[in-house]
Order: C-alpha cells, then sequence, then structure tokens
C-alpha cells in the first residue's frame, strides 16, 4: 500500500525587514508557491541582525517595530512566521507573535536564551553553530527538554573553513537525524563568505540550490533559504539571497527528489 511521504517544511522570507511592502510581496508569493506543492510554510524575516561585520551594517527596524509589522503580516496573509530572538527577555514578546523562536547559530551555546525559549512552549529551531560538532547539540536537546520543550530542529548552516570561508559537511546532517534529532538545512547561510568582502559577508549564491539538492537526497526535516524580488537590492545578505523567481522551480525539483528518496 503506498502512503504519501511526509513533506519537509519550508522556512523562508527576505533576511531583514525592509518594508512592509517586501514583507507582504514575498510572503504571498512563497505562501502560493509552498501551498502549490503542499509545503509546511513558515515565513521568516529578522527584526534586528544583532550579528553585523561593521557597526554600520542596517540591523533592522528593532523589536517593538518588528514584531508589529510581522504581526500585520500573519494579519494579512494567514502564514505562519519565524523570527530571531537574541535575548532571554525578547522570548516571551516573540512568542506572543511567532510559531517558531529561531535562535542564531552564534547563540547556540547560550544557556538562558535556550532555556527560555524551551519554556516558552512554541517549537524552538536553534541553528548549529558553526563551531561544533554535530553530536554536540545532544546538549543543547538535553537543555531544551529540560525546560520542557519537546518540539524542536536543529538547523545545518556549515562549519568554519579557514579565512571568509564556510564548507558544508553532509554528513552531519545523517548523524544529527541518526541520533532521533529533527534537522533542518540551511541552503543560503551555508554558502555564506563571512566577512569576506571587508565590511560586508561575501558568498555565492549560485551554490545553494546544488547543496540544497544534496541535503533533500540525505534526507532533511526542513529547508530553510532567504529570498528576495532583487537580492542585489536587498539590505542584508545580498550574495547569497535566491531570487524569488527561481523558488516555485527550485521547490519543484527538491521535493521529486524528496519524493524519490527511501
Amino acid at each position: 500500500m503506498n502512503t504519501k511521504k511526509e513533506p519537509f517544511i519550508v522556512i523562508a522570507g527576505p533576511c531583514v525587514i525592509e518594508s512592509m511592502e517586501l514583507l507582504i510581496d514575498t510572503a504571498l508569493e512563497l505562501k502560493k508557491i509552498t501551498t502549490k506543492y503542499q509545503l509546511p510554510f513558515y515565513f521568516k524575516s529578522s527584526f534586528d541582525k544583532a550579528n553585523r561585520s561593521s557597526i554600520n551594517s542596517f540591523r533592522g527596524p528593532g523589536l517593538t517595530k518588528g514584531l508589529n509589522m510581522l504581526s500585520k503580516i500573519k494579519e494579512k496573509t494567514g502564514c505562519a512566521l519565524t523570527t530571531d530572538v537574541h535575548l532571554p527577555d525578547q522570548v516571551k514578546p516573540v512568542a506572543q507573535i511567532v510559531d517558531i523562536l529561531q535562535v542564531p547559530a552564534y547563540l547556540c551555546r547560550q544557556t538562558d536564551l535556550i532555556l527560555a525559549c524551551g519554556e516558552s512552549g512554541k517549537i524552538v529551531n536553534v541553528k548549529k553553530g558553526q563551531f561544533l560538532a554535530p553530536d554536540d547539540v545532544d546538549l543543547i536537546a538535553e537543555k531544551l527538554q529540560w525546560a520542557g520543550c519537546k518540539n524542536f530542529f536543529f538547523t545545518e548552516r556549515g562549519s568554519c573553513f579557514g579565512y571568509h570561508d564556510l564548507i558544508v559537511d553532509m554528513r552531519g546532517i545523517v548523524r544529527m537525524r541518526s541520533r532521533k534529532h529533527k534537522v533542518i538545512f540551511d541552503a543560503t547561510h551555508s554558502v555564506q563568505r563571512p566577512s569576506a568582502l571587508g565590511k560586508q559577508t561575501g558568498g555565492e549564491e549560485a551554490m545553494a540550490f546544488p547543496l540544497a539538492r544534496a541535503a533533500v537526497s540525505i534526507g532533511i526535516d526542513g529547508l530553510f533559504f532567504e529570498t528576495h524580488p532583487y537580492p542585489e537590492k536587498a539590505m542584508s545578505d545580498a550574495s547569497t539571497m535566491i531570487p524569488l523567481g527561481k523558488v516555485d522551480q527550485m521547490l519543484e525539483c527538491l521535493l521529486k527528489i524528496h519524493e524519490a528518496v527511501p
């Protein structure tokens, strides 16, 4: 008897909140595409990019204004939401708006933040730090479970490799899933080149789709990517965001791979 394979979730959106127009247009298009392919979708955009290369880098509208904008997006589009939290005291107000709390990679070992997220009652997505081995996430899972969280993901986004470069070891996805963790693959942050442009992070957007194909072929529970209608004009991570016009074709291909994998 044939049964339909459980779809992977999709987390996608512009890197940082730039304007309501951008949020609405991108959210509606992503919702249309993911609905077409029956993929669970969470819209993502950050109210604050706290980890920036330069003091002059654009960070976003901040907590209060950013959450107000995200709340309006949820109201106008019906999309489920996720966004980053950076401090324990941000968790409560953010949890009132979003469906998944996301912990940035550089903060994945911050115990107070992890515990606050775990106690929120929300799904938690922890990005695995570029400095962690796959089995290191067991201790993060222990913290989340201690706080009462039963629904959480770990996101693979590459490991540090020399100066200004990241590399994805696909064995890490296999190892984390073999330890009964749900794993998301971050296709766009994995192709970053941190601080490679001096005061900005560089990257190779063209490599995001090939890496996503590889990740889906070995098995993932979710796919994360950042996208923008005009990446060259984006105010953050312009070098790595997937053009919005390419998303439909990309997901169609990835879903075929997903369904073909035993």
